[in-house]
Formats: C-alpha cells, structure tokens, sequence
C-alpha cells in the first residue's frame, strides 16, 4: 500500500494521527476497568485487603483510581499521599525516593505485582497500610501492568492538544423547535466567543449538535452517538426533557460531565457529574415558600398545590408539600389539575401552581368566576407568557420565582450577551434559556481553565467543585462544592402588578430553608 493509500485509510476511520495515542488493546482496555472500577475482565470478583488485619472487601468498593485517580496523578487526602503512577518514573534505572525519603530501586514488572499484592515496594518496604492488596489472577496483573503502561499518555474522549470537543442534544423539530435554536445560538456565539480569544490551553472549541427526537428511545441513541461515536469531551446546556429519568444514569457509566439548566422544567436524578447554574422547579417552588412563610403568614391554609398529570410535575409538587408541611403550613392538600375540567377544589388561602402558562391563566379565572382570589405562586419560566390572561382582581397577589432580575445584571454581562445576540441575531425571547446556556458555557470555560492544560474530565469535575462566588454577569453569583451541584439553590421572588404588567422585587436571592 503507497503512502497516500495509507493517508486515505486513516482518514476513513476517523483516526487521529499526531499526539492522539493509538486505541488501548484488549489487554489494556481490561486493565483500564480493573483499574478505573475494581472489576476483572474475567466476570470473577476481585477482593482487596486493607489495614493491618487484613479486612477483605470487594474492590469496587476502593479501585486504584479512588486515591491514584483516573489520571495516575495522585490525589493527597487524609494525610496519605499516593505516588503518581507514571510508567517512565516508576521504571527509572535512576531509582526512586518515596515523600517520606526512603529510597527504593526501579520498578519492573515483578516488583510492581509484588507491591500490589503484598504492599511492599522493590526494597521490601512495607507500605502505608491504607494502601490496600489486591488479589488478582496472573491475567488481571498482566492486563493492569499493560494498562499502567499507558496511562500518562491516555486522554478522556474529546481532548487531544488542539481541540476540546463538547456536545448537546437540542430538538430543530416539534414543540421545542424554536427553545432547541435559541439555545443552539447561544452556544454557537459563546464557541466563537472562545476560539476569538484563542480556545482555552490553546485548544479550539468545537460543538456537535445532535437533535434527541421527540421520544426516550430517540433521545438516547442521540446521546450514546454523542458518547460512543462522537466522543465528545462534555455536554453542554443540552435540552432532552425525555431522557430525565435515565440521563444520569448514562453521563455516570460513560464518566462524562454535563453543565447545563436541566431541573428548572422539574426533577431530575442528581449526579455527581451534572452543574447547574440555575436553580431547578424544586428550589424555585421553596423559595416561594419561604417568602410566603416569612412575609404571608399564610401557614393556617388551607394551601392547594396544583400540578398536572405528568410524573416529573408530580415529584416536584410533592417535594414541595412535604417542604411546607414541615415548615408549619397547615391542611396542604395535592391535586392533580386538567385545565380542560372543570374540577378544582375551592377555598384556599394560597395555591401553588405547577404546569403550562395556559393552565395557570384558566385556574385564575375559574378561582376569580367562584367569587375566590387567594394567593398565587409559580415559577415565572412556567407561566410567564400567559400572565396578560390572568385576571386583574389578582393584582400584586400572584407571586413568581425567578432565577435572576434585571439587577443582577452588571455592564459587562449585559454588553457580552447583547454582542453574542447581535452576532447570531437573537432577540430577548427564552431570555431563561439564553442565561442558562450562556451561564454554562462560563462555567465550562472556567473549569476548563482551572483544570490546566493537562486537564481530563475528573480534573474539570475537581475544578467545577470548588467554584465559589462565581460571576457571571447575568446571575447572583453561583457557588458549587463537593456535595452541591446547583450554583443557585434559590430564587428572586417578584409580585405582578396586573393592571399596568409592572414587576416588583419583594424577596431578592437567598439560599432556601434547609429541608427538614
């Protein structure tokens, strides 16, 4: 074969050449798992003891990346400090010298199974005792040693020196069409927005868009293209409301990060691999609460939640009853509301709202029609486009959550998305989704940074985690950790002059309540 046969092959395969390091083989790819999973190639368990008495657990429970983490780099914590795992290092013929100062000859391929399964390094050292002993067959030592060959060299998906690759599921058809394009353009002006500037570490950024298809079948083959043959990096602010129940599940098992707005339509699994910058239904809906609960003196009731028949909408209506049930509101009752009925109970105090904005302008009137105008609390991204339907008696008595005001905006923020909507000729529609997006592409720009040039999902994920007071020039600042994947767990709450469809801050930002 001529060497441009050969050029023409690879290029057919889709294999990279340059830095990009060849494919892990069989051997590899199973030392991979047992490394990253604690599990054998073979389907037989594998048990680690740990501690000086030798206590046997399974070694899913502690594989070699917990503390050594994906990237053989080490992670320092509860005062032990593992060694990086850098083939060339360990094998140096200049030997080695442990952080204590003891020193100890290369490493070979003997020594390095002898630590382990003993715990004890080429000198005969023994080793802290946190450092747990695998039992492994000879295969799953061979397959794990061929791994930790190439594990400096191996990159997570999506990464290689010139270009970080990222993907998104957004709908070019059906109801969600004309939110798919908004955010899609957002995205696409906040990519330009990077490479301009010259990428991040000097890599370009480069978006796939995949549109998920109107059912969950669809939407996850959209998402395994993106993970298995696109390969990206991340997500990113993708719009998929029918993979809600089993997103997490996929971004876990493929170890991929997600940052985007995805519980503000209603629940979804939390997942140590998902940034929100916004704060989702749930913590809209208790914010609303806690401004009722302070500022109302409603909690006598008798309270309504109504909510559509739709199992997202339902779990979050719950979460809310049982929020205000502990928090000393009295006779909260759930409905599930049809706006085509004719059925609501009557005579409530307040009524919390969860649906479409068509919904919420028909329950005001038919509340209004029976002589009653109680309370009424929504999420603003739910209703407000129908609240010029709502009737007028309800004045200053409906009260909505929003992510963020007009006074969170500072001039730079304000300048940067007007430029950005200028350049991809957007106008002030789905104002929440263009935040949102717009919101999450900062975030990944900025973890992306922080994570370094050597970067790697794991790295991001460490980085997003210790993100505090964030600006993003739209927002309240937004604050993540290692148990906290929302940046806003709160909501402004605004009160709506109907008359003249004036709009009043009654309850800036605060973190909600703990719930009980």
């Amino acid at each position: 074969m001529n060497p441009g046969s050969s050029l023409a092959l690879i290029l057919l395969l889709g294999i990279s050449v340059g830095a990009t390091a060849q494919p892990l083989t069989l051997e590899e790819a199973a030392g991979k798992r047992l490394y990253r999973e604690g599990l054998s190639d073979s389907g037989e368990p594998v048990m680690a003891r740990v501690g000086a008495a030798d206590v046997a657990l399974p070694a899913t429970s502690l594989p070699c990346a917990n503390c050594h983490g994906v990237d053989g780099l080490g992670r320092p914590e509860g005062g032990v400090r593992p060694p990086p795992l850098n083939w060339a290092r360990l094998t140096s013929i200049y030997g080695q010298q442990q952080v204590n100062g003891r020193r100890y000859p290369a490493y070979t391929e003997t020594s390095l199974a002898r630590v382990i399964e003993q715990g004890r390094d080429p000198a005969g050292n023994r080793l802290d005792p946190s450092m747990p002993r695998f039992v492994l067959s000879m295969k799953d030592q061979r397959n794990l040693t061929a791994y930790l060959k190439r594990l400096a060299d191996e990159r997570d998906p999506g990464l290689d020196n010139e270009t970080l690759h990222l993907g998104t599921l957004l709908p070019s058809q059906g109801p969600l069409a004309e939110e798919g394009m908004t955010v899609a353009a957002v995205l696409n002006g906040s990519v330009a927005r990077i490479n301009q500037a010259g990428g991040i570490h000097g890599r370009q950024v480069r978006l796939t868009v995949i549109d998920p298809g109107l059912d969950r079948s669809s939407a996850e083959l959209a998402l395994r293209q993106l993970i298995e043959h696109e390969q990206v990096f991340a997500l990113i602010a993708p719009l998929a409301p029918a993979l809600d129940s089993e997103l997490a599940t996929l971004l876990e098992q493929a170890g991929m990060p997600l940052i985007g707005p995805l519980s503000m339509p209603g629940a979804l699994q939390s997942s140590v691999q998902i940034f929100e910058p916004l704060p989702g239904l749930r913590e809209q809906l208790l914010a609303l609460a806690d401004y009722a609960t302070g500022s109302l003196r409603v909690l006598q009731g008798p309270t309504l939640i109504a909510y559509p028949d739709d199992p997202v909408q339902a779990q979050a209506a719950q979460s809310l009853g049982k929020y205000l049930q502990g928090h000393g509101w009295e006779k909260v009752s759930l409905h599930t509301y049809d706006p085509a009925a004719e059925q609501l109970p009557l005579g409530s105090r307040s009524v919390f709202y969860l649906g479409s904005g068509g919904g919420f302008s028909r329950l005001a009137t038919r509340l209004r029609n029976a002589g009653q105008v109680p309370y009424l609390f929504a999420a603003s991204s739910q209703v407000a486009g129908d609240l010029l339907q709502v009737p007028e008696g309800f004045s200053r008595r409906v009260f909505l959550a929003y992510p963020f005001v007009p006074s969170d905006w500072t001039q730079s923020g304000r300048m940067a998305l007007s430029r950005l909507r200028e350049g991809q000729g957007l106008g002030a529609q789905h104002a929440v989704l263009q935040v949102g997006a717009y919101a999450s592409m900062l975030l990944l720009g900025e973890g992306m940074k922080r994570a370094g040039r050597d970067a790697s999902r794991e790295k991001l994920v460490a980085a997003l985690e210790g993100l505090h007071d964030f600006d993003t020039g739209l927002t309240p600042r937004l604050n993540f950790g290692p148990g906290r994947r929302l940046g806003l767990n709160g909501a402004h709450v605004v009160t709506v002059d109907l008359p003249d469809q004036r709009f009043y801050l009654v309850a800036p930002y605060k973190p909600i309540v703990a719930s009980p």
